[in-house]
């Protein structure tokens, strides 16, 4: 019995033992992986990390960047671009002085990250591309040009950049981009599924509805950064706390988005959705919703009869332009709505939507869909292979389809007698 113990005894410790040493190779295995990857990642890449958003709180605005932060972007396959916002806190040029904008034709393009446009340097940019064809095509317009663009953004959050900095610059032709996302980021509750902070206390502007119905701005909360959850996993957490390591940022980027999250999108969406339900504000935020579509809002927004949280989105989208084109009207400005590649052709579902709005009020669309096939192009050639935004193929375009616009209306510049043209003006 005693031999038999002994022998169990010393088959254990040799297990054990046989254990240890696998686990200390399995250790230093993935210490010498994680080594070479970090060697391999810093040699292979343009600059350290993969993405750095400088922003800071302006009052009444909101999230803007951090004027002259250094922007890093890139998906590590198509671009690497190092920028920098200008003393006003946009990525484009420094804006010029407003005597000399207001004695140009001056065109202003506000939008979101297609506008910010993050993917490339400021020379590739639709305003810069714009403003060197409107020289060498009509030189006797004088065209200027000025960006305003700030990504995670629709229209509605966009009326205090307009109020506090595209104002000043006096524009002949503002030019708002509209996407795809923007049929519902006009709704703070709607960003709030999709973002995860509290739709009360909202980085941007957002409008509220009164019992009446009637619409106001309601201004950005200081305090945004109260989330409603967090959903990242402890792998996640564990990754993002490297943040010294590109080989961890690089990993995150690589790995399935079901490892660097809780839940799926579709449990998140529910998560959130039963937080906010707990408020009577939101109560019946999720009446309507189906089994088959509650994993998504885009999808959602698009739908024949949309549940109700969901007619929210265009319905705030057009409160925002019926501000902007005020606006506009107010400061003698004319008024277009550049629908991006995303947006498809005028018989999609999202340009129909976008026409719902904009038509009855005269609000002119360039299709930047249609005008790219008309180049003989095809969309995929207008945005990165690894991500929808436009390329610089994708910005020449745009500034050849304003530059189009400005050439068949060249009244907005005053060039032209306004008695001359029939070119409808803005509707009430």
């Amino acid at each position: 019995m005693r031999i038999a113990a002994r022998f169990r005894c010393r088959i254990s410790v040799r297990i054990l033992r046989i254990a240890a040493w696998n686990l200390l190779f399995t250790i230093a295995g993935l210490v010498v992986i994680a080594v070479v990857g970090e060697v391999i990642v810093r040699l292979s890449t343009p600059f350290e990390r993969r993405d750095s958003i400088p922003r800071h709180f302006v009052p009444g605005v909101g999230l803007i960047y951090e004027p002259g932060g250094e922007h890093r972007s890139t998906n590590y396959r198509d671009f690497w671009t190092i920028s920098r916002p200008n003393s006003w806190g946009f990525l484009d040029r420094e804006p010029i002085s407003p005597e000399r904008a207001a004695a140009s034709c001056h065109v202003t393009i506000i939008g979101d990250s297609f506008v910010a446009a993050r993917q490339v340097p400021v020379s590739d940019k639709v305003q810069v591309r714009l403003e060197e064809l409107a020289a060498q095509k009509l030189p006797e317009l004088d065209v200027t040009t000025s960006a305003f663009g700030i990504h995670n953004t629709a229209q509605v959050n966009q009326l205090p950049v307009y109020d506090r900095y595209a104002s000043r610059l006096s524009p002949k032709l503002l030019v708002l981009v509209f996407t795809d996302n923007d049929l519902y980021g006009s709704s703070a509750a709607l960003v709030a599924l999709r973002h995860g902070w509290d739709p009360d206390r909202a980085p941007y502007t957002y409008a509220d509805r009164a019992a009446d119905g009637t619409m106001s701005l309601r201004p950005p909360s200081p305090d945004y950064d109260l989330f409603l959850v967090d959903n990242r996993t402890w792998i996640s957490h564990a990754i993002r706390s490297l943040r010294w390591s590109e080989f961890a940022v690089w990993l995150e980027r690589k790995l399935p988005k079901g490892v660097t999250r809780s839940e799926t999108f579709r449990n998140m969406l529910s998560s959130r959705v039963e937080i906010l339900e707990r408020r009577p504000r939101y109560a019946t935020i999720h009446d309507g919703w189906t089994s088959a579509n509650a994993g998504q809002l885009e999808g959602m927004v698009l739908l024949e009869d949309p549940p109700p949280v969901f007619r929210e989105g265009p319905a705030f989208a057009e409160f925002a332009l019926h501000e902007f084109m005020e606006r506009a009207r107010r400061d003698g400005a004319d008024l277009v709505i550049l629908a991006s590649h995303l947006m498809g052709d005028r018989n999609t579902r999202h340009s129909i939507l976008l026409d719902e709005i904009v038509v009855p009020r005269g609000i002119p669309v360039i299709n930047l869909h249609e005008y790219i096939i008309a180049q003989g192009a095809t969309i995929g050639n207008a945005h990165f292979v690894g991500d929808l935004h436009w390329n610089p193929d994708g910005h020449q375009w745009a500034a050849e389809a304003l530059l189009e616009y400005l050439k068949q209306n060249q009244e907005i510049c005053g060039t032209v007698d306004q008695a001359d043209t029939a070119r409808p003006r803005l509707e009430n």
